[in-house]
């Protein structure tokens, strides 16, 4: 039996089939619905978890060569909400780019962990090293 770490064994499932430069895209509550993509919805109530508590669980076992956001994250939130994703994610850059650009890459993800986040534009794709 798992004692630590991940223990939602969909999740782990899902985190398992990520290969080297393949992509797993977390997701706030409000994410639209991607039929021909796995989604694991891992949502309780407003906030738990976030995509950031989602992204602290996977940093141990899970290796990140670039991440990708929204430009408009930058706009809605401010330098504290800002900070934590880019200490999660540290050493790596995240590439921002236009809200419409982002979901242009959600269909070639490997698939999608559905949050319960409020952030706004909070959502973000990882590409494995």
């Amino acid at each position: 039996m798992l004692q630590r770490g991940i223990l939602n064994p969909h999740l782990l499932h899902l985190i398992a089939r990520v290969r080297h430069t393949n992509t797993l895209v977390i997701a706030d509550r409000g994410f639209p619905f991607w039929p021909q993509l796995e989604t694991v919805d891992i949502s309780l109530v407003d906030d738990v978890p976030t995509v950031r508590q989602v992204l602290r669980a996977l940093k141990e076992g899970f290796s990140i060569g670039s991440a990708f956001m929204a430009d408009e994250f930058l706009g809605e939130n401010g330098d504290p909400v800002r900070d934590e994703y880019a200490a999660l994610l540290a050493p790596v850059e995240v590439r921002f780019e236009p809200h419409v650009e982002f979901k242009k890459r959600v269909p070639w993800a490997v698939g999608l962990i559905r949050t319960a986040d409020t952030t706004q534009y909070g959502n973000i794709i990882l590409e494995s090293a």
